[in-house]
């Protein structure tokens, strides 16, 4: 059993002051596979006085040495690549493949994105040629309380905890209690990489406990989460008390608009793009909207590649499914396919139960729903499991109204051969982000939602610009 009981403040690993034992459960054995402490409010207090007292030398230190350090602490997550990916592993139930390749790579990604934008990034300027005496100047907003999530642990840490960095602020990170060990692994890397003691700290602990704690904490100038819609509407009105910035990246529903003309491989894209990370993805597009005249295909294509998906344990190699990541998770994922077959959709694919030769671990069949109407329970709660749902429309009207029929706004998704029709849609959807084609967004673009996706937005220049207040001055000596 690992033991990872003590907390990284000011520097340094120390034993909790209020804490109490937690077991992190393996999910492809749900078997116990680490002990962590859950930290009390002293431990908070503690994380949160260490930042303050940091925050004015970071503040103060050259923004070029800012990037120095993030540049030190690239290169140590780069050598402690393997540890990390057996830590998100073993914790969250990503196969070790992926786990290397898309949670560690993830990490390696925003990293290097966040350096190319700092340094092109004027956080001192003149207002413009027409005010000569006054500047803009971009200082960090201050101390940030980080609350990161167990699906994409790295992802979400790294596009807080670096652009918090380069921002000059200090920070408390709180990871999830279903995934601490990964935060752990990069405290250590922190740790190694040098970074001057206090501006970061990391305390684990539960929503309530040091979640809430952070959220209300008087010294903390800013919470960054990502999770739920519903936790993030509970933070929002905690810090509302002492105008903390809060800065929300929620859940989605994301709408996948396939029409009659779209690519051979868009339904197949689709699908796995759905079940990737076991559906776990706040951005996976698990509403697929089918044009009639694809509709028939694109219902059979979906249930073959659905059945055609491996399932297994996260620590074996190769291209697979694991498992969720706790029974809780577990459990609401069976109701929900349940509900769906309940209130009259088409099951053509998965269902509920464990998948054939699997009697242990929180392993789910992958599923695929036909004739789902959008106001079916499972085309408006975010399932979060390798569940998907396929609507008929018939015109593109029709399919964009469907699509915004959700109170979420994240990532919306088109595949379509007309170039117009696709700029059409991609302003008409009221979503964060919008992918078309099967092509990715390009590197440093903003990721972040609407509606109760949530707001702000993490990555690249606007990650940055997250954790830094503008200040207009006038009456500027130029070059004194």
């Amino acid at each position: 059993m690992i033991e990872k009981r003590q907390f990284y403040i000011n520097g340094t690993w120390t034993g909790p002051i209020a804490g109490q034992d937690h077991h992190v459960i393996d999910p492809s054995t749900e078997e116990p596979c680490a002990v962590i402490s859950l930290g009390g409010q002293a431990d908070t207090d503690a994380a949160v006085a260490s930042a303050r007292a940091a925050l004015p030398g970071w503040m103060a230190t050259p923004v070029a040495e800012r990037i120095a350090h993030v540049e030190k602490i690239l290169e140590v997550y780069k050598s402690r690549a393997e540890d990390m990916a057996q830590a998100i592993s073993v914790e969250m139930g990503a196969p070790i493949d992926m786990a290397r390749k898309q949670q560690v790579g993830a990490g390696v990604w925003h990293i290097t994105n966040f350096l190319k934008a700092a340094r092109e990034f004027e956080f001192d300027a003149p207002l413009g040629d027409h005010a000569p005496n006054d500047r803009i100047i971009h200082e960090a907003v201050g101390v940030v309380g980080m609350i990161t999530p167990w699906n994409w642990p790295m992802n979400q840490v790294t596009l807080k905890v670096i652009a918090g960095l380069v921002a000059g602020c200090t920070m408390v990170l709180k990871p999830s209690e279903e995934s601490p060990l990964n935060a752990v692994v990069f405290a250590e890397i922190i740790h190694e990489a040098g970074l001057p003691k206090g501006v970061f700290n990391l305390v684990n602990g539960d929503g309530a406990g040091v979640g809430s704690q952070l959220s209300a904490h008087p010294d903390i100038d800013m919470i960054s989460f990502t999770g739920s819609a519903r936790a993030g509407k509970l933070i929002a009105k905690s810090a509302a008390d002492t105008l903390k910035r809060v800065s929300l990246e929620l859940g989605g529903k994301g709408a996948n608009l396939i029409f009659a003309d779209a690519d051979e491989k868009a339904v197949k894209r689709g699908v796995i793009h759905c079940m990737n990370n076991t559906g776990q993805s706040c951005n996976a597009p698990t509403r697929m909207l089918v044009q009639r005249e694809k509709y028939d295909s694109a219902v059979e294509e979906a249930a073959e590649v659905a059945a055609s998906l491996t399932i297994g344990p996260a620590s074996e190699e190769g291209r697979h499914i694991g498992p969720v990541v706790n029974e809780v998770q577990f459990n609401k994922i069976q109701d929900l396919i349940q509900k769906g077959i309940d209130e009259g959709a088409r099951l053509v694919a998965g269902g509920t139960g464990r998948p054939e030769g699997f009697n242990k671990g929180f392993y789910v069949r992958p599923t695929v729903f036909a004739d789902v109407t959008n106001d079916m329970t499972i085309a408006r709660e975010e399932i979060f499991g390798p569940v998907l749902s396929i609507i008929p429309f018939d015109t593109e009207e029709e399919g964009l109204a469907i699509a915004n029929d959700t109170p979420y706004g994240l990532t919306n998704y088109v595949q379509t051969s007309d170039g117009a029709r696709a700029n059409r849609l991609a302003r008409g959807l009221r979503s964060g982000m919008v992918e078309m084609n099967g092509q990715s967004r390009g590197a440093g673009s903003p990721f972040g939602g609407m509606k109760q996706s949530g707001y702000g937005r993490e990555g690249g220049t606007w990650g940055i610009e997250d954790f830094l207040e503008v200040k207009a001055v006038s009456g500027w000596t130029p070059g004194a």
